[in-house]
């Protein structure tokens, strides 16, 4: 009957979640059509969204806000936001039922309708409804309250709300990205830490660009950041506090090249240090400051990082001739070789959601940016290039970040976002060059 919702799973689905943002009065839900992304290929949902209804200040707030979900749902892939100019019911109020055959006539499957009203204690309250366009029926609304300079990330909240109502799956688009700004001759660079939304926004430097700054790694489980800095050619690992702004010395690390990564619970890291031309892993206790060895062997192993229940740790070692991909258990023993195919692995980040393992591939002049099952098999290759480089996940485990650099006196590198299909790949704006992401959890 529905020939055009073959792709959709007809699926029971829990409304969304409550935020830290004061949220209040949720509609009624009901469980109708839902992408099913289990599937290899999926063409893009049609979706409609009319712009947020307002008045005065309040009616360009609902544009912009419209205009922030729209990319977050374009952006994954899995959405095609229709064009407004073929909308033939003007402005629909979400307080009441859409004329649902003006929907269905230019093809839309769902539909997003919402408003924004100032409050008389200066606050703004933004509601939304989503609509199953073919059956004529809500399939979720929320509002929320916030002050006026937060709708950005009111935005970025409504859209992970439609993302995990039609997906079933938690949406990443209330995340932040850290990031080294890179800026200046090639021979030269000044390289600061950054921070910015994961589309690109409210991008601010967290470093001035005095000392060299590396490799920054968010906490899974908070809004804390490692990273390394040389100062006096000395390097060393610090913590940073995205919201306070605190910043801790972790100690000095004269074998380091790579920051550490964290453990699940962000009470360790895992790290590799280099004495007498090998390098070893180490886990540090946050808390005693204590290290434990988990590694000892002849041979370079580095890029360690942490399964997400943290009973294990995969990592890159030249143990057997070339840089390859193993698989220890989280105290250390019992290392695997899990990468078989040919060109040199590197850099490993465990996926969030348990199921595979990211990786940098080089083979054939080509830097690869690839996944794999844990166990090694089943492994894709998602895009290449001159350098691919540092993958990392959003934190549901659907889209990798990386960077890429470009050749030249004038080249430089780039932020690259790309989903696992590997057929939706796109490039981050930053103002200057940029390398070494690293994707928040959500935000709390």
């Amino acid at each position: 009957m529905r020939s055009s919702l073959s792709r959709i799973a007809i699926l029971v689905r829990a409304t969304i979640a409550a935020c830290v943002l004061t949220a209040a009065g949720a509609f009624p839900a009901s469980a109708l059509i839902e992408i099913d992304i289990t599937q290899g290929v999926i063409e893009p949902l049609p979706i409609a969204l009319p712009d947020f209804v307002g008045s005065g200040a309040s009616a360009e707030i609902g544009r912009n806000i419209t205009n922030v979900i729209s990319n977050d749902l374009k952006n994954s892939g899995l959405f095609k936001p229709l064009d407004p100019a073929a909308f033939i019911q003007k402005n629909p109020d979400v307080s009441q039922p859409p004329r649902f055959g003006d929907w269905r006539v230019i093809d839309a499957q769902a539909l997003v309708v919402g408003a924004v009203t100032q409050q008389p204690d200066g606050r703004l309250k933004v509601e939304f409804r989503l609509w199953d366009v073919f059956a004529g029926e809500q399939m979720t609304g929320q509002q929320y309250f916030t002050s006026p300079d937060n709708w950005r990330r009111i935005a970025h909240i409504v859209a992970d709300a439609i993302y995990e109502r039609l997906t079933g799956e938690k949406g990443y688009f209330d995340t932040r990205i850290v990031f080294v700004d890179e800026s200046g001759p090639k021979t030269k660079r000044v390289k600061r830490l950054a921070i910015m939304d994961q589309d690109g926004a409210r991008l601010r430097y967290l470093t001035q660009g005095r000392d060299l700054v590396l490799t920054p790694r968010f906490s899974p489980s908070s809004q804390v950041v490692t990273y390394m800095s040389y100062a006096d050619g000395q390097p060393r690992v610090y913590l940073l506090d995205i919201e306070t702004g605190r910043r801790e010395l972790v100690g000095n690390f004269p074998g380091m090249t790579f920051a550490p990564r964290f453990s699940p619970d962000g009470n360790r890291v895992v790290m590799s240090l280099q004495s007498d031309g090998n390098a070893n892993i180490y886990s540090l206790d946050l808390r005693t400051r204590q290290t434990t060895r988990l590694t000892s062997s002849p041979s370079i192993d580095t890029s360690p990082s942490y399964s997400p229940d943290g009973r294990q740790i995969v990592f890159e070692s030249d143990r057997g001739g070339r840089q390859k991909l193993y698989v220890m258990g989280g105290n250390g023993g019992g290392a695997r070789l899990i990468s078989n195919g040919s060109g040199s692995y590197s850099t490993p980040v465990w996926s969030p959601r348990g199921d595979l393992i990211a990786f940098t591939k080089q083979v054939g002049g080509k830097f690869q940016i690839g996944v794999m099952r844990t166990d090694g098999g089943g492994e894709r290759i998602l895009t290449e290039g001159f350098h691919n480089e540092g993958p990392t996940w959003a934190p549901n485990g659907r889209v990798l970040m990386f960077f890429r650099e470009t050749p030249g006196a004038s080249g430089g590198p780039k932020l690259w976002a790309i989903d696992l299909t590997g057929r939706h790949e796109r490039q981050i704006g930053t103002p200057s060059f940029a390398s070494d992401p690293a994707w928040s959890p959500p935000l709390p």
